[in-house]
């Protein structure tokens, strides 16, 4: 009777520890390594991890449980490590199968609970041991959907297509066409006041600290974004209009569809790592076209890729963007530049070919 009801001690409460764990989140008593709070967006993922679990925890009739692997002979550790790779399988399982995630989002959900495991080790001192060092982040890579320098000369100097739109999609196009110039994240973009706003010699300055990253940013605008800022100077408290960004992400389908921008994409994402091909539902059109694949991430990532193929430095583009020199997004960025480039570098070689002297040299 004793040695149950010692093991019943060891058992300590899975569900009750993530709550903590995210209630020392909020409160600050968890901080980054740097000594920076956590972002709301972070502690945010948290709290969708615990609901997950929960929700696979009543559906799978699983038993979730933590032992302090100090107190456990071999056979019991042995069991223990079985016992979380069983755990790992078959939350991963209800993941993919059930609720038909991809791996992007299964690999954050399990890099969330690698932090929650490190976090009673390290910062609770509950010796649960290291199996959960063997769950598996998968990660893949989503085709960056961004216009060419082309497309977005279109949406800036059209004045026939600007005049075609109605007001809300004249809006929605100003703001997209500010944010592939000044490459902020929507949430800084849609952020923005007159106290960002710097004039020295006539140029205007946009002076910007992302709430994301801590970093700050100074760009020289260009005339038509400085047309943009006056365009709605005085009529609201931010320097765009307003707009919440499930509205600006569904103006944005529509204003590239007015665009013409509507060849057709093949929309592939990972499960496990094997390729899954999508297709849009209840749909006359089955296949996804380019306009339906842009949101507000491809101002962002336009404004990156266009001062990429015009030739900007990466050094001066990494400044403004915010990325570090080892960020392997940015990289993305740079070999989708260089396609652009080698694509118009072949178009120049074309050309060379219907290239002939007028007058050829002759033998005398």
């Amino acid at each position: 009777m004793k040695n149950k009801q010692s093991r019943k001690i060891k058992e300590l409460p899975f569900l009750d520890l993530f709550d903590k764990f995210i209630e020392d989140s909020i409160r600050k008593r968890r901080i980054q390594p740097n000594g920076k709070a956590l972002c709301s967006r972070t502690i945010a993922t948290y709290g969708y991890t615990a609901k997950l679990i929960r929700e696979f925890v009543l559906a799978c009739n699983f038993y979730l449980r933590l032992k302090q692997v100090s107190h456990l002979s071999l056979r019991e550790l042995r069991a223990e490590r079985n016992y979380w790779k069983k755990f790992y399988r078959k939350f991963t399982d209800y993941l993919y199968g059930k609720r038909g995630f991809y791996d992007n989002y299964v690999g954050h959900i399990i890099k969330n609970l690698k932090v929650f495991f490190s976090y009673l080790n390290k910062d609770l001192l509950l010796d649960v041991g290291a199996f959960y060092k063997s769950f598996y982040v998968r990660k893949e890579e989503i085709a960056i959907v961004v216009l060419m320098p082309e497309e977005l000369n279109f949406l800036i100097y059209d004045k026939a297509f600007e005049l075609s739109l109605t007001p809300t999609l004249q809006r929605t196009k100003d703001i997209f066409v500010f944010g592939c110039t000044v490459a902020l994240r929507v949430s800084d973009l849609l952020n923005l006041y007159k106290t960002n706003l710097r004039i020295v010699n006539d140029r205007h300055y946009l002076v910007v600290r992302s709430k994301k990253k801590g970093t700050s940013t100074q760009v020289c605008l260009p005339e038509y974004a400085v047309e943009i800022i006056k365009k709605y100077q005085g009529k609201y408290n931010t320097l765009l209009p307003p707009i919440h960004k499930v509205n600006l992400n569904l103006n944005l389908k529509g204003l590239m569809e007015r665009a013409g921008f509507t060849q057709p994409l093949t929309k592939i994402r990972e499960r496990r790592g094997m390729p899954v091909e999508i297709n849009r539902k209840r749909c006359t059109i089955r296949n996804y076209r380019f306009c339906d694949l842009v949101s507000t991430h491809t101002m962002r990532r336009t404004a990156i890729t266009t001062m990429l193929c015009l030739g900007m430095p990466e050094i001066l583009v990494r400044t403004i963007s915010g990325h570090t020199p080892a960020s392997k997004e940015f990289f993305r960025y740079v070999m989708l530049a260089q396609s652009y480039q080698d694509r118009e570098t072949s178009k120049m070689f074309e050309k060379l070919k219907t290239v002939t002297l007028q007058c050829r040299w002759q033998e005398k």
